[in-house]
């Protein structure tokens, strides 16, 4: 059970979630064909997933958690494996690089931490304290997501050619 006190915060979440979502689509839109066309780098495809991946967590999350009597945890848990199945499959392509490794462990971090307290919460749906852990593990994973989004809309997964600034890509 979710208390009465979380409805603003979670409310808040699915709508931010929602939006971001639709920034991400936008932010892919402005470079199709590094991201998603047939010559698009594992990184890109890798950045932009995992960005997705965060977002779509959370929506799930901060919507189910809405409905009265719900048992967060299990929606929690479950959401936890989906991200993480989704996690492994996007950077299995990768190489050793640091910005791979970190993203990586971040997410690993952010999707096993929600997993543990989601199969807790299942089991004691009553402790407050675990919803709280839910909660600041969204904040992570829409910050996570904030910023693989951002190096997106930069341009950071694509090679650079000499002579070209950011802007210009």
């Amino acid at each position: 059970m979710v208390p009465d006190s979380f409805t603003g915060y979670f409310a808040g979440a699915t709508g931010a979630a929602g939006a971001l979502i639709g920034l991400l689509f936008v932010a892919v839109s402005l470079r199709p064909e590094s991201v998603l066309g047939a010559g698009a780098s594992a990184k890109a495809q890798a950045v932009a997933g995992s960005a997705f991946t965060a977002l779509i967590n959370s929506f799930f999350v901060s919507l189910i958690a809405l409905i009265p009597g719900t048992n967060l945890g299990y929606t929690a848990a479950v959401m936890a494996l989906v991200s993480l199945f989704s996690t492994f499959r996007l950077h299995r392509g990768l190489g050793k690089g640091e910005l791979a490794v970190r993203q990586l462990t971040l997410a690993l971090a952010a999707y096993l931490s929600q997993f543990v307290v989601g199969a807790l919460l299942a089991a004691s749906p009553g402790h407050k304290s675990l919803v709280y852990i839910i909660a600041y593990v969204l904040v992570a994973s829409f910050a996570a997501a904030l910023g693989r989004a951002w190096s997106l809309l930069q341009g950071r997964h694509t090679p650079q050619v000499p002579g070209t600034r950011l802007q210009d890509t």
